[in-house]
């Protein structure tokens, strides 16, 4: 690692610091900008402690060119003054720490250090092996698997912010938006410090994974790009968007889909951002299922049928439509008995939930078949 600080005596402690810790190499000190520009590029290093207040460049300046060498260095930045720490941060860097620094802090940072070392050393034949794949499951809840075996979060927040980008994938999403929907209820300045901690875990998270440099920020905004992973939600989009393209539903692909399917989009987490995009999904579900309706009824396939018709009031728990169509189905298949007990459990239902009766068409088709019975 380099060390870089204008104040000598503030260098030498430091370095004395350092030196107490066996794993760590100090293999060159910098006082000057001169003197970095010069020798910094020829050097092997992976670490680097910053001054911020210093002459010249300050130590923000300097991590960036250090990225621009190696956007690999973990920059440590080390000030007297708090008021930098969200700057810090969004340079992406390892840590932040306040003069006078304590041996039990500096050790927190070093091990952490190391255990960035050790993963990247022992990911990187995994990645020349073979690309990663993380499996989303973005139905019923929010769980990611790496390898079939769920991921570890650092914190709540972590896994919060991943699937808050992960909503908005390959779009620029601006900080402000990050924080209103995190962290609405948390001080706007304390709130960003937050922000940018966890983004620091998450990219740690998914660099470990192989996913390196997925998470950029510019320009006021984060963007999460992702490649080779699977997704049941991604599969539904892409699956509605072949078929306006074509005009042809891939039924295996979409009964694979429904098969899997687990309930509505992130339908356990109480996020309060989700909502939307909930609403969105599960339209876009609803279609998926109006789709096969129609595909077996024109091939008369009845088992399937009934299964998605079921599947669709089971998904819209209060639409008439939906118990309209799996009512006339059990008429047409001779089967008016299942049709009097769906829809009474239907109406039941509509009076518990929501205080209200089914609308008059269902009424009348309900009365059309129960005299029969």
């Amino acid at each position: 690692m380099i060390v870089m600080d204008d104040e000598p005596l503030a260098l030498v402690n430091m370095e004395k610091k350092l030196k107490e810790f066996n794993s760590i190499e100090v293999i060159k000190s910098f006082t000057n900008v001169k003197d970095l520009l010069a020798e910094g590029p020829s050097l092997d290093f992976q670490v680097a402690f910053l001054d911020i207040e210093m002459p010249g460049m300050n130590g923000l300046e300097i991590a960036k060119l250090l990225k621009e060498w190696n956007k690999n260095i973990y920059i440590v930045f080390v000030t007297a003054y708090r008021d930098y720490a969200v700057q810090a941060f969004e340079i992406n860097s390892l840590d932040y720490l306040l003069k006078p620094i304590s041996k039990a802090r500096l050790e927190t940072t070093i091990n952490r250090i190391q255990e960035l070392l050790h993963l990247e050393k022992n990911s990187t034949p995994i990645r020349i092996q073979h690309k990663p794949t993380l499996k989303i499951q973005c139905f019923g809840g929010f769980v990611v698997l790496h390898d079939d075996k769920a991921i570890h979060w650092r914190t709540v927040k972590t896994k919060e912010l991943f699937a808050f980008l992960f909503s908005n994938l390959n779009s620029h999403v601006p900080r402000d938006t990050v924080l209103d929907a995190l962290w609405a209820e948390t001080d706007y300045k304390k709130a960003r410090v937050q922000l940018h901690t966890t983004v620091s875990y998450l990219r740690t998270t998914l660099s470990t994974l192989g996913y390196v440099d997925v998470i950029q920020y510019a320009n006021g905004c984060y963007i999460l790009q992702l490649e080779d992973f699977q997704c049941d939600a991604h599969n539904l989009e892409h699956l509605l968007n072949s078929k306006m393209e074509t005009g042809k539903l891939d039924i295996k692909k979409a009964e694979a889909l429904i098969q899997n399917y687990q309930g509505e989009y992130m339908a356990t987490l109480d996020y309060p951002w989700v909502t939307s995009k909930a609403n969105f999904m599960n339209t876009q579900f609803t279609l998926l299922l109006h789709d096969l309706v129609e595909h077996y009824t024109a091939i008369h396939d009845v088992k399937k049928l009934e299964h998605i018709l079921l599947l669709t009031l089971e998904h819209n728990p209060y639409s008439d439509k939906a118990i309209q169509q799996l009512m006339k189905h059990y008429i047409d298949v001779d089967n008016r008995a299942s049709a009097v007990k769906v829809y009474n459990t239907f109406r039941s239902t509509l009076v518990a939930d929501l205080d209200i009766l089914p609308e008059h068409d269902t009424t009348e088709l309900f009365n059309a078949i129960s005299v029969e019975v």
